[in-house]
């Protein structure tokens, strides 16, 4: 095998391996992220902060259901505005 086919076999292996570590880093760092936020900067009781809004109790409870099941439990609510 030619030494500048070997050359150009390592830069790929080379590069695609930094593309993966540097993405994984971005995947990893991106969802550290997210658990420390939720964990420790969400209050508990976003229900609770919620209930005094003209929302019945039951669109609350189906609203605050759906952003669980859409963002796999890392999704929290703040407030609602109804309009």
């Amino acid at each position: 095998m030619p030494e500048s086919l070997q050359t150009a076999f390592l830069l790929l292996v080379v590069g695609m391996v930094t593309v993966f570590v540097v993405l994984s880093l971005v995947v990893f760092t991106g969802r550290s992220i997210i658990w420390i936020v939720n964990r420790y900067y969400v209050p508990e009781e976003t229900i609770n902060a919620i209930s005094g809004t003209e929302i019945a109790p039951k669109k609350v409870a189906a609203i605050v259901a759906a952003v669980e099941i859409f963002t796999n439990g890392q999704g929290k609510i703040d407030t609602i505005n109804p309009q």
